[in-house]
């Protein structure tokens, strides 16, 4: 009467079949939609990479001219001015590498922590697992990368290094870091969501994460050098570091120089390929798990 009812809206849904449109599906039905839309996933990645640079005379050649000016000016600070160059032999693939490498994941985490905030009006108009756009924009820094692997490989042989069978290693190095990059920028998409200062604390986290990440410096020798002065508890929490496992596993096989140069330092790659294969693991899950629980809240408000 009069546009009121006693039944409630749950009840009301209930008594027909209703059900909430927004609603969480199930971890498995979740995963079966994202694969459903694979294709859109990278559609909507290789579209965002075109459009990145098109408004640049150099357009997509910025990829490649960041990172190798970004190693520039690294060069010129650590390896000239401060001598972090210091028993390594190949100091500029070594260099090179580690940027090329580590930018892939400083991208990814923020690309990652911008999907949600900055797609507000596709999501607000279609229904799809929010979890794409995490996806998508990780793949996005994926082609970027490749590219910048060719112009790595060039430097690498202009450099002096021999191609040998160790080069195979770079695929599973990769395919673990893609790994490890989507299950954080899945956990910082949902952080950013909700919370926008994250996108300010970022550039510092990045920056700060760079400089322990054995970008600049020999990570055995710098372990050593610290635990002579007491401290012997740095070293393997220097060699554990997410980003410093990837990079160095993929100078290890990329570079002979490299493995020549850890020899004195008795390194354990076994023990970096089970530090890759748990990073990326606890990464991707505990991220994917971790987005996937907020997945009807993305875009309300």
């Amino acid at each position: 009467m009069n546009g009121r009812s006693s039944v409630s809206l749950a009840e009301f849904a209930a008594r027909h079949g209703l059900t909430q449109s927004a609603a969480r599906p199930s971890p498995r039905k979740y995963v079966q939609e994202l694969w459903q839309r694979r294709t859109f996933i990278w559609a909507f990645a290789s579209a965002k990479t075109t459009a990145t640079y098109t408004s640049s005379r150099l357009g997509q050649l910025w990829q490649v001219l960041t990172p190798l000016l970004n190693a520039g000016v690294y060069y010129l600070i650590f390896g000239v001015l401060i001598g972090t160059n210091r028993g390594i032999d190949n100091y500029t693939a070594f260099l090179i590498t580690g940027v090329f490498v580590f930018t892939f994941t400083q991208r990814s985490l923020t690309a990652g922590a911008r999907s949600i905030g900055n797609n507000l009006s596709l999501i607000r108009a279609l229904h799809f697992p929010r979890a794409s756009l995490p996806f998508a924009h990780v793949l996005m820094e994926l082609q970027q990368l490749l590219i910048s692997m060719a112009v790595l490989l060039m430097i690498v042989l202009a450099t002096g290094e021999p191609i040998t069978w160790h080069w195979l290693l770079m695929v599973p190095v990769l395919a673990l870091q893609l790994m490890f990059n989507i299950g954080i920028s899945l956990a910082i998409a949902r952080l950013g969501a909700f919370a926008r200062d994250v996108q300010q604390l970022l550039p510092f986290i990045t920056r700060s994460w760079l400089y322990f990440s054995g970008v600049f410096f020999l990570i055995p020798e710098m372990g050593q050098r610290i635990a002579d002065k007491g401290h012997s508890w740095v070293g393997p929490i220097l060699e554990a570091n997410p980003a410093s496992v990837y990079l160095e596993l993929m100078r290890a096989a990329l570079l002979t120089s490299f493995r020549e140069d850890v020899q004195p330092y008795d390194v354990d790659f076994g023990r970096l390929w089970l530090y890759a294969v748990a990073w990326a693991l606890v990464a991707f899950f505990g991220g994917f798990w971790y987005f996937y629980r907020a997945e009807e809240r993305y875009g309300r408000g």
